[in-house]
């Protein structure tokens, strides 16, 4: 496995031109809104916003292999206190914004995590931290543990197999291990256990080119093997779709499977899933202050239609904007359906 950023090692799939250019429709693959239009579906518009997504950074402990932002520990690119205060007036002045959802790379990472969380619950919104648990225990951060318990945020915890072999397969050697460890203190704090109030939630993404299984009955077996061999309990579980973009993308070109799997992805279309795409109630906030309808679509920098950043958010314009689609969109909607919040349809 790589330890370094496609982005460092001089990949040109690093760069989002190059990866829309493969995701171009062709002859045998229909472009996604064609597609919306075969199926007569109109429910791809806009709601309320409801959560605000924020990558607060590219900077990570990890480089997973199936990682749709290139982050690792070469990257540099961090959201400053200035962006951040910025996304905190927009909170402040935008009630219909319930939860703000930190990702990254690995969110803790930003210098100012703390700050942004205090912040944010401050106003009595929701904070969900996307962690991918090894950074727990690494040095610096033995603290962040109890720091989210004190804050109750909602920790949303990537464990992308209950085996060790497939887990270390897609995020390293001994990750795995380190995750365990982490969910056991995790369950120390009350964190998925049925008494408290503190959320633990799991993420699963296939490993290889497969679609997730049923997300109930995925489930179910992520409890009783964690239950059985390592004591842990946990809330809920997420599966979703590895996104056709950055290394995954990267990973079907080299093995010749894009074609094959975007032809899954496409087949496996469910129109009853767009009405519960992310990007309806959503809006992605980059490290550097753009906006986008989804945070696959900030991988691919593909900038809402309006091209208004946070530091001149308009919630009225932003309720009548187009949403903007492409290609990797078919992996949102294939199946059940899935996005941030899992599974969708189902």
């Amino acid at each position: 496995m790589a330890t370094t950023s496609m982005l460092h090692q001089g990949n040109p799939l690093a760069i989002a031109s190059a990866q829309l250019q493969v995701l171009t429709p062709g002859d045998r693959h229909p472009a996604f809104d064609t597609t919306l239009r075969q199926h007569r579906v109109d429910d791809l518009v806009p709601t309320q916003i409801e959560i605000l997504q924020v990558n607060v950074g590219k900077l990570c402990n990890m480089t997973c292999a199936h990682c749709h932002v290139d982050a690792g520990p070469d990257r540099r690119e961090i959201m400053t206190r200035e962006t951040i205060d910025a996304c905190l007036d927009v909170i402040r002045d935008n009630p219909s914004i319930h939860t703000v959802d930190l990702t990254g790379g690995a969110p803790e990472m930003n210098p100012d995590f703390h700050y942004f969380v205090e912040s944010v619950r401050s106003m009595g919104r929701s904070v969900i931290d996307r962690c991918n648990l090894t950074i727990l225990l690494a040095n610096g951060f033995e603290d962040t543990a109890e720091f989210l318990a004190k804050h109750d945020v909602e920790v949303v915890a990537s464990l992308p197999c209950y085996l060790e072999e497939n887990a270390d397969a897609q995020r390293g050697d001994g990750s795995f291990q380190k995750s365990i460890i982490a969910l056991r203190q995790l369950n120390s704090l009350g964190y998925g256990l049925p008494d408290s109030d503190r959320i633990l939630t799991l993420v699963y993404n296939p490993i290889g080119s497969g679609l997730p299984p049923n997300q109930a009955d995925l489930e179910d077996a992520y409890r009783n093997q964690l239950r059985a061999r390592f004591g842990i309990e946990f809330n809920r579980l997420f599966a979703i779709t590895n996104m056709p973009i950055s290394r995954f993308l990267d990973d079907l070109i080299q093995h010749e499977q894009y074609d094959a799997y975007m032809g899954k992805l496409i087949t496996a279309f469910n129109p009853a899933a767009v009405a519960g795409l992310m990007c309806r109630n959503t809006i992605s906030v980059s490290w550097n202050g753009n906006l986008y309808d989804c945070d696959f679509n900030q991988m691919l920098e593909l900038n809402i239609s309006s091209g208004m950043t946070i530091h001149s958010f308009d919630a009225r314009q932003l309720r009548n904007r187009r949403i903007i689609t492409a290609q990797h969109c078919f992996g949102c909607t294939a199946g059940s359906g899935s996005g941030c919040q899992g599974a969708i349809d189902g």
